[in-house]
């Protein structure tokens, strides 16, 4: 998503963030994802992964859970959603399902390619706002 705000030219509007909802601080990201941002031509940094709080929450417009396990688990931490904020990320694509973890079926690329969708289309609907 930083990507695609960067090539948007808005990177100066729109903040991307990335945090998980279970304990895994300081885990890095996947040799997998690594290996798929690489070949699509995505740059990133390598960096350790950190917990979402109840003030990522607050600082947010918009979060996004990748599953409806994440979506459940971001409104407890968020204390039940009381603003709105939080989506599945396949609903920006037009289909409520969940994007597949790639650490349980080792398919990078379904992964990249839904998560690159539902990102196109989530900032289609940035820019319009």
């Amino acid at each position: 998503m930083k990507n695609l705000v960067a090539q948007a030219g808005l990177s100066d509007k729109i903040s991307v963030e990335s945090s998980g909802c279970h304990p895994c601080a300081g885990t890095p990201v996947s040799s997998g994802t690594c290996y798929e941002l690489k070949i699509h031509g995505v740059p990133f940094e390598f960096r350790m992964s950190r917990q979402f709080t109840r003030a990522n929450y607050q600082n947010c417009d918009y979060v996004i859970g990748m599953d409806k396990m994440n979506v459940r688990d971001l409104k407890q931490i968020s204390g039940g959603d009381p603003d709105g904020k939080i989506f599945l990320m396949m609903d920006f694509a037009g289909e409520h399902r969940d994007v597949d973890d790639p650490y349980i079926t080792d398919d990078y690329t379904a992964t990249y390619r839904d998560v690159s969708r539902a990102c196109a289309e989530l900032l289609k609907k940035l820019a319009q706002s």
